[in-house]
């Protein structure tokens, strides 16, 4: 008896092999590690070799703002190299690439050109975008446009080569960036009349997200890394409190870290790049309302929104003096921390938000669709306490606790929007999404209670392309 050309995903003994290797994360965390190993022992290792000239002076650590972008260094060499060089990703399919093409450059330069004025021109625009928005031009933004703006020679450079490079192999070469460009120009060489609007659509969602949260990333990056890096754990053991938030800090540091370089290595030759961008309104309003500039107003301490702090002083406040449950409480602070850092961390160089890059499911993915987001908001629940506030109000326990819950339904729907995007992308999603449901160590039991509840199945419809329809 022959077998079904769609067997039940739900019969899987496991789920669909991941897009992403385990050892893309891996090698990219352990060359981050090694970094700020060095940036910590540097004073030993200076002296050591007797440096001199930019390195004379005084030798402390590095731990400033340039030494956390050079940690973006140390993390993506070596996960490029793991991707070609042991999962060959240049190799397959998704890529777009045939490596047996190779045109000639006559043929592949008109269409070059073209795509590098869309390209540069996309450039441009977000410039013009940051130029306007007065919140990049203060706080920890100021370092991200510094960045951005050394960035662009160098760019704008090297995307000409590149360019003209992958052209010679891509199998259709006329992409969104060529479209816009087609746009600049008046039409190019495809006719006014023949923009592709779709194509247009998905390379300005494409750009806007890279340009939106690779700016955010790389504001925070700083920050953190010195935290870590100037640290001295040796005389924060008989601290918990302070050991434990150095530990939450240094996970912190890891998840920006190799989420920074997910936003910007997002090439073709290396698998990585956007596929699309989330098409729903819905979704770019869950995603964008957790970010700066419009988390200010909505999430976070007083005077907002949902405030959820209001009164609050903490795990570390209430059981203060009881160095047991300081250290068993802060010990799950840093597993969930632990868990959100390491959802980050197996993406490898496909992090972004609001984006389709591939399936992920290993890691945390294999027991719950969404682990950033559930250890995320068991964090906030678990540090801060919301119910207990300092001076005794039920109250403003009781607001806490509803703008706290209302954050948490943020992040559901946020997650929704995320897996509608998702399902009717790539049938693997939609089978990952249905095996999920059944054999998830966390997603089955809460599907199973939702069926309860509801006194509905739903998971046959869920694994179908049209189940979330556009909003």
């Amino acid at each position: 008896m022959t077998a079904p050309a769609f067997p039940d995903p739900t019969l899987r003994a496991a789920p669909p092999v991941s897009d992403v290797s385990t050892g893309v994360g891996l090698v990219g965390l352990a060359g981050l590690m090694l970094w700020i190993a060095f940036c910590r022992s540097y004073p030993e290792i200076a002296g050591v070799f007797r440096f001199t000239g930019v390195f004379s002076g005084e030798r402390g650590v590095l731990s400033g703002p340039y030494a956390a972008l050079a940690a973006m260094l140390f993390t993506a060499v070596p996960m490029a190299l793991w991707s070609v060089l042991v999962d060959k990703v240049h190799l397959r399919p998704s890529t777009g690439i045939d490596w047996s093409l190779k045109r000639p450059l006559p043929e592949v330069m008109p269409v070059a050109v073209v795509k590098l004025v869309g390209l540069w021109a996309t450039w441009a625009l977000l410039a013009a975008f940051y130029a306007l928005a007065r919140w990049y031009w203060s706080g920890n933004y100021l370092f991200a446009m510094e960045v951005l703006s050394i960035a662009i020679l160098p760019l704008v450079t090297l995307s000409v080569p590149y360019v003209i490079w992958l052209d010679r192999y891509l199998v259709e070469p006329r992409d969104g960036c060529y479209q816009f460009g087609a746009f600049v120009l008046g039409g190019g060489v495809i006719g006014r009349d023949q923009w592709d609007r779709a194509a247009l659509a998905k390379h300005w969602r494409a750009w806007i997200i890279k340009g939106f949260f690779g700016a955010f990333m790389i504001s925070i990056l700083p920050p953190g890394f010195a935290q870590v890096v100037e640290a001295d754990p040796a005389q924060l053991v008989a601290r918990p409190v302070e050991f434990v938030m150095l530990l939450v800090t240094l996970l912190f540091v890891i998840d920006v870290q190799i989420g920074t370089v997910g936003y910007l290595l997002t090439l073709r030759p290396l698998d990585s790049h956007i596929r699309s961008g989330n098409p729903f309104l819905a979704g770019w309003l869950a995603a964008l309302l957790c970010y700066p500039p419009f988390v200010w107003g909505i999430i976070g301490p007083d005077n907002q929104v949902l405030s959820y702090e209001t009164g609050t002083p903490g795990w570390a406040h209430w059981f203060a003096g009881q160095d047991a449950l300081l250290w068993g409480w802060g010990a799950i602070l840093v597993f969930l921390t632990g868990v959100y850092a390491w959802a980050t961390v197996v993406f490898g160089i496909r992090f972004s938000n609001l984006t389709y890059r591939g399936v992920l499911t290993h890691g945390p993915y294999r027991f719950t669709r969404h682990p950033a987001y559930l250890s995320k908001n068991l964090f906030w629940w678990a540090s801060v306490l919301p119910f207990l506030v300092a001076d005794g109000s039920v109250v403003e326990g009781v607001r806490n606790s509803v703008f706290l819950l209302a954050v948490n339904a943020l992040y559901y729907w946020r997650a929704r929007t995320e897996e509608a995007h998702l399902l009717a992308e790539d049938a693997k999603y939609r089978e990952y999404h249905a095996w999920m449901e059944h054999h998830g160590l966390i997603t089955a039991p809460l599907v199973r209670l939702k069926q309860m509840v509801t006194g509905g199945s739903g998971a046959a419809q869920a694994n179908q392309p049209h189940a979330f329809p556009a909003e």
